[in-house]
Parts: C-alpha cells; sequence; structure tokens
C-alpha cells in the first residue's frame, strides 16, 4: 500500500501556495511603491498609517483582509487608504498562483520571481514614469541566473536577448530624437526591454513589442472614450505596456514547449 507521504501533493495546492506567497509579497510591493519614490525608507521601522503614523498591528497587516474589515480606511485617523495597495497585493497574489499554475516546480517560483519584478517596474512607471536601473538590473541579471537552471530559453537566448532588447530601443530612440528634436522615450525603457529579453530570450521581443503596442491601442481608446485628450504629445507608460505583455509571454513559455517559436 502507498503510504501518504509517497503520494504526489494535489495539483490545486501549489497555485494556492503561489497565491497566499503572492499576497504577502504583494504587501511588500506596495509599500515599496508608494514610499521608494518619496524617499521613504521600506524596510526600517514598524509599518504604519502614511497619513498619521499610527503603527499598525499585527491584525492590521494581513494582506486584502486587513483592508476589507477596515473599510479601506485607517482606524485611527479615518483616511482613506490607497486602492493601489489592495490592486499590487492581488495582481501579486494572481501572478505568484498563475505561476505555480503553468510550472509547479522551481520554475514557477522563478516566473513568480519575474512577474513581481515586472509589477513593482509597471506601477511605478505609472505612477511616476520612472523605471529604477536597479530594479531593471535586478530583472535582466535574475534572468540571466535562471537561464543556468532551466534550459529554455537557453542562456545564450537570453543573453542576446539582452543585448539586442536594449539595443533596438536605444536605436529607435535615438532615431527619433533627431528627427523630432525631442525624447520620444524614456531612459529606463530601453533597459526594461533588454531586461525582459534575458528571460525571454531575443525571439520573444518582437511578441512583447506587438502586445505593448496593441495594449497601448486599447488605453489609448478607453482616454478617448473617457474624454481625454490623446494626441502625439500624450505620454503612455512603454514599461508597463511591456511588462503586462510579457509576463503572459513567459506562463506560455512555461506551460508549453518552452519556448515561443
Amino acid at each position: 500500500m502507498e503510504s501518504s507521504l509517497e503520494r504526489p501533493l494535489p495539483a490545486f495546492i501549489l497555485p494556492i501556495a503561489g497565491v497566499l506567497l503572492g499576497l504577502i509579497i504583494g504587501s511588500f510591493l506596495a509599500t515599496l511603491i508608494l514610499r521608494w519614490p518619496e524617499g521613504r525608507s521600506v524596510v526600517g521601522g514598524r509599518s504604519s498609517c502614511d497619513h498619521c503614523g499610527h503603527q499598525l498591528r499585527v491584525w492590521e497587516l494581513i494582506p486584502v483582509v486587513s483592508f476589507i474589515q477596515q473599510a479601506g480606511k485607517c482606524r485611527q485617523c479615518g483616511a482613506i487608504i490607497a486602492q493601489d495597495h489592495i490592486a499590487i497585493e492581488l495582481a501579486a497574489a494572481l501572478i505568484g498562483g498563475l505561476s505555480l499554475l503553468a510550472a509547479p516546480d522551481a520554475q514557477g517560483l522563478a516566473g513568480a520571481l519575474f512577474g513581481w519584478l515586472l509589477l513593482t517596474l509597471a506601477a511605478l512607471d505609472v505612477k511616476h514614469h520612472w523605471l529604477p536601473d536597479r530594479l531593471t538590473l535586478m530583472l535582466a541579471v535574475s534572468g540571466l541566473l535562471t537561464g543556468l537552471l532551466f534550459a529554455h530559453p537557453a542562456l545564450q537566448d537570453r543573453i542576446i536577448g539582452g543585448g539586442l532588447g536594449f539595443a533596438a530601443l536605444a536605436l529607435i530612440a535615438t532615431i527619433y530624437k533627431r528627427i523630432r528634436k525631442r525624447d520620444g522615450l524614456g531612459g529606463g525603457d530601453p533597459k526594461m526591454l533588454g531586461a525582459i529579453g534575458c528571460w525571454l530570450g531575443w525571439q520573444a521581443l518582437p511578441l512583447v513589442i506587438l502586445g505593448a503596442s496593441a495594449v497601448g491601442i486599447l488605453v489609448a481608446i478607453y482616454w478617448r472614450l473617457r474624454g481625454k485628450n490623446v494626441d502625439a504629445e500624450t505620454m503612455l507608460p512603454l514599461g508597463s505596456l511591456m511588462a503586462i505583455a510579457a509576463f503572459p509571454l513567459w506562463l506560455f513559455q512555461a506551460a508549453g514547449t518552452g519556448s515561443l517559436y
């Protein structure tokens, strides 16, 4: 008779664990996204209300649950907690669950890291048009290190993807600036695409750009429907658009044959 220790875990266990881990990671990321651009410490001292400084107790720090229990407000001062916080927590939970559903092993954990880094960069780009070099470097290095552990994409394809992704957008930015006499891309966008290439390989880069363009068109249509003016001067967060396109491509790689080609 097969012992209980030898039975494989039910298929849903690891994705659920990914969701729970994602909630915890998401709570930290939401704080980082809020405080880092303001130059405030993310890890120093106890967590507190950003409005009144009330130090949060353990039961006020439970991801999503505390937000719902407190009706989205600080218990002390009644200030509304930014809804970005719960959105980041839920997004991180979804990333963790989908990653371990697509690859219920160490590769899934690596993919979750990829998604969480993309989520952080995307949020910072949307809110502040800022793609910190430290985060894009972390994204690139972790992608290359992952290439030492997993066969697909091959390490050489990741290295080429890093260089080609950066060079392609840097060249486009340079040509645009010479023709139009103004910046058309942020300085972090080429680094972001290069870092994504270090995860997905050079072959996936056209799909990342195509996906980012499609999402950008949908965003522009939505803005127009809401009455917002959209023209050549309108700034779209390209880094965020590329992040939205890149993570589903990783899921496809992980759940499929390991490649997009």
